[in-house]
């Protein structure tokens, strides 16, 4: 059995007409292979194609960014919703990195998940 992640942080989603930043409230993250693969939940109050979620990325330690999911498009029926990565390439010596969301107006920002790295 290989060993999972999963941390949940709480976070207070904005009405539609309010869209703040985009909050990440879950990460799985698990061992596959030589890689790592992340299940993320992102809450946003996607008001259409002029403001919604739009990506989040794996960030580690030192700032080096290890992968980027990019959202294609709003999630405005959806939400909370989950979408994965797989095939992110971590250094051995990396033990915990974070999970933040971008949306089209505020950029990076909202709850961030950090996520110790079963090794």
């Amino acid at each position: 059995m290989r060993p999972v992640a999963i941390l949940t942080v709480l976070a207070l989603s904005a009405a539609p007409a309010l869209a703040g930043p985009a909050d990440v409230l879950e990460v799985e993250a698990r061992a596959t292979g030589g890689a790592w693969r992340f299940d993320v939940t992102v809450a946003h109050g996607d008001t259409g194609w002029e403001h919604y979620a739009d990506a989040w990325r794996v960030v580690g330690p030192d700032g080096t960014i290890y992968g980027t999911r990019t959202l294609l498009h709003p999630h405005v029926g959806e939400q909370p919703f989950t979408r994965s990565l797989g095939g992110v390439a971590i250094p051995a010596w990396v033990t915990s990195v974070t999970v933040e969301a971008h949306d089209s107006v505020h950029g990076w920002g909202g709850a961030v998940v950090e996520v110790t790295l079963p090794r």
